[in-house]
């Protein structure tokens, strides 16, 4: 099983799920670029432009590691990466498990996204100006659960570590992809797990992915 992050988070971020699988799979933790302990200097602004570059990531892994037949669980984003990863290379994985998908960010013509574009590029503008600002005023509000106020430190010190920059630029790739049209390429068995309180993904779009992923099942969450 290999798990990847998502935006502003690192593989730490896995460590209480992840190990309850530790006696049954080999498990494989890594950081996107930009985060945690990755090697900054091997950033690329070309390459890491759009999702695709980390998808390449992602199966340069797999290959280094020889993977086949493997699981993916990828978070928010990483949930795509996983899906373009799969469509680059059918086989690696037979299956996808996506927590809290969302194939394209901004609504459009009958589809929900659950931003505007006006939205997004204020998010963009907020964060390229206030880096830590940004991350103290989003992360408690995406991570929610004020009775756990552990977890949104947590989220809030990740994001804050996260490099700057890269984080600008990820977040553009992000919130300005658009993957639906990849969504019935995908081959692999997906389970879409859908929290029900997510201010990034509403239900709708987990719904979205769902239909149209051919071999998919839906759980909604109550979370």
């Amino acid at each position: 099983m290999i798990f990847a992050h998502g935006f502003g988070c690192d593989q730490t971020m896995w460590r209480d799920v992840a190990s309850a699988f530790e006696n049954d799979f080999r498990i494989i933790l890594f950081d996107h670029i930009g985060a945690g302990q990755s090697d900054l200097g091997a950033y690329d602004p070309a390459k890491y432009a759009s999702l695709a570059g980390y998808a390449a990531d992602v199966l340069e892994i797999g290959r280094a590691l020889e993977l086949e037949d493997a699981i993916f669980v990828g978070h928010s984003v990483s949930a795509m990466i996983g899906a373009l990863a799969d469509i680059e290379a059918p086989g690696m994985f037979t299956d996808l498990v996506m927590v809290g998908p969302s194939p394209c960010y901004i609504d459009d013509d009958g589809y929900v996204g659950g931003f505007s574009r006006d939205q997004v590029d204020e998010l963009l503008e907020f964060l390229a100006e206030n880096h830590l600002g940004w991350s103290a005023a989003m992360a408690p509000a995406i991570m929610g659960n004020p009775d756990k106020p552990e977890l949104q430190e947590r989220l809030t010190n990740s994001f804050c570590s996260t490099d700057p920059d890269i984080a600008r630029e990820f977040a553009r790739a992000t919130f300005f992809s658009d993957n639906r049209d990849d969504l019935p390429r995908i081959s692999a068995r997906s389970l879409v797990l859908q929290c029900r309180e997510d201010i990034i993904a509403p239900q709708v779009v987990g719904e979205y992915v769902h239909a149209r992923v051919p071999n998919s099942e839906y759980r909604l969450l109550d979370a």
